[in-house]
């Protein structure tokens, strides 16, 4: 029995519903970003996936996705927070499980001038909210303002990619840096080096 593809009442469900919308070669940014919003944050479904390190944010991989997708939960301590960065002419889908995130967004910067980069606009993100982004929209830079309390979102990626560029606020300068995962299916990932950039 297919799933219905309108709403998702647990993580697994969430899970399945996105690996059929993903059979197809397109992709239905309103299609997906309901189907996430449907879900309702329940930490007793994605806390074994949920691991922190006190001196960064984690990206801790949940599913592949059929190679279409990558399904991943991010971990925000206090204050932790990502540089400016692209998303490889990939798809984001950013849904809030736990506590809130300040999203800003830029401009692409100018090729041939080094001149700081233009904000276009800022945005907090609570528990359930759902947010997209991709490189026709522009860059962005997501971060946890709070001092006091962890963030937790859930951000698939499609199709799924192996680097990104971060970029230099001050300058527009870009750098190609390596995306890794802090854990996969609940485990920690020895051999990998903790990701310059990620998001």
């Amino acid at each position: 029995m297919e799933p219905n593809r309108g709403s998702a009442a647990t993580l697994d469900g969430l899970v399945s519903q996105l690996h059929v919308i993903f059979e197809s070669d397109s992709v239905n940014v309103e299609e997906v970003k309901a189907v996430m919003e449907s879900y309702t944050s329940n930490p007793d479904e994605w806390r074994k996936y949920a691991i922190f390190d006190k001196g960064r944010y984690t990206r801790n991989l949940l599913d592949q996705g059929n190679e279409k997708f990558n399904l991943i939960i991010l971990c925000w301590g206090e204050g932790h927070g990502s540089s400016i960065h692209d998303h490889s002419k990939a798809h984001c889908f950013m849904k809030m499980l736990q506590g809130s995130l300040k999203e800003t967004r830029f401009d692409w910067p100018k090729d041939d001038l080094r001149k700081e980069m233009v904000q276009r606009d800022v945005q907090i993100l609570n528990n359930n909210q759902v947010a997209y982004i991709s490189d026709e929209i522009g860059l962005h830079r997501v971060e946890n303002n709070s001092h006091v309390e962890g963030a937790v979102s859930l951000h698939l990626y499609s199709p799924p990619f192996q680097t990104c560029q971060t970029f230099d606020q001050r300058t527009g300068h870009r750098e190609t840096v390596p995306m890794t995962f802090w854990s996969r299916n609940g485990k920690r990932t020895q051999s990998e080096a903790p990701a310059q950039e990620n998001n």
